[in-house]
């Protein structure tokens, strides 16, 4: 999409929309039957509260009377590489947050949440914009919405731009993950998306993070599709260690079954001896009398 769009504001006017990497026109999001089961299973089992369970309340954007779009994270903590770190956390979820909306906005198809700072330690005009889309899907018969990017704004003219990717719902449902981050120890959902920007020198979390920004009912999150994956470090250790201890088990058990059959082999040795030997004495005093 070009700057010609009407949802982007003047700070995103001059690059295009980015195509989502794990999402195509017409094709299923890059997810199998599978994972989409598990993520299925793992929200009805544990399904995220439909309003965090915090002192702060999610962010809300509201046109014509209505709340399009939700935003909340535990965390938002933006660090530019040996240099300012700064928890933003308190200026975007307190009641007493300065953050502006100004430039957000939402439609069936697109959204933009733009979070302007003003100010903050030596960044000047930071801001943080989130731009996502709605997608419907014919193989699974219903809508899909994607985090495509985020983008950070700062010292007026410098930017920062990260390509999501996995972070995608269906559009009935807010998305809700752990930990969105372009660092790589957690899973770095957040990449950067040029060598030409800042974007190398920057890294941006966000703990506990959830959004929603189509079909917003009554100004609270729906029901989360969790990004948790089934086969998590944690998991996939337990299985090794089963495995492991599966075949120590094995093991021990071959070694306890051949002991039974060598005394078993011994039990049976001295009868044939005696019954051999007995049968061979009347031919042995027979010789001995010629």
């Amino acid at each position: 999409m070009t700057a010609s769009n009407p949802f982007l504001s003047d700070s995103h006017r001059g690059y295009e929309w980015p195509v989502h990497q794990s999402l195509t026109q017409g094709s299923l999001p890059a997810v199998g039957t599978l994972k989409r089961t598990i993520r299925k299973l793992l929200q009805a089992s544990n399904p995220t509260p439909s309003t965090p369970s915090t002192p702060f309340s999610p962010l809300k954007l509201t046109e014509n009377g209505k709340t399009c779009i939700l935003f909340w994270a535990k965390k938002l903590i933006v660090k530019l590489r040996n240099h300012t770190h700064v928890d933003l956390t308190d200026r975007a979820f307190s009641p007493s947050a300065r953050v502006d909306l100004k430039g957000s906005s939402c439609s069936e198809e697109k959204a933009i949440l733009s979070l302007r700072f003003g100010d903050v330690a030596d960044l000047k005009g930071l801001v943080i914009s989130f731009l996502l889309s709605n997608t419907y899907y014919e193989s699974t018969a219903q809508s899909w919405f994607s985090l495509d990017s985020v983008h950070i704004l700062y010292n007026r003219t410098k930017e920062a731009s990260f390509n999501a990717t996995q972070i995608y719902a269906p559009a009935v449902s807010s998305y809700h993950c752990q930990h969105i981050s372009s660092l790589h120890k957690y899973d770095t959902l957040l990449e950067p998306s040029s060598h030409g920007d800042d974007s190398l020198l920057w890294h941006i979390t966000f703990i506990d993070f959830q959004i929603q920004a189509f079909n917003v009912e009554g100004g609270r999150f729906s029901p989360a599709s969790d990004c948790a994956s089934f086969f998590t470090p944690a998991i996939l250790m337990g299985l090794l260690m089963s495995l492991i201890l599966l075949l120590v088990l094995a093991y021990a058990l071959h070694m306890v079954l051949h002991l039974k059959s060598i005394e078993q082999l011994d039990e049976h040795r001295p009868a044939v001896y005696l019954e051999s030997e007995a049968e061979s004495e009347p031919g042995d005093k027979g010789h001995a009398g010629q």
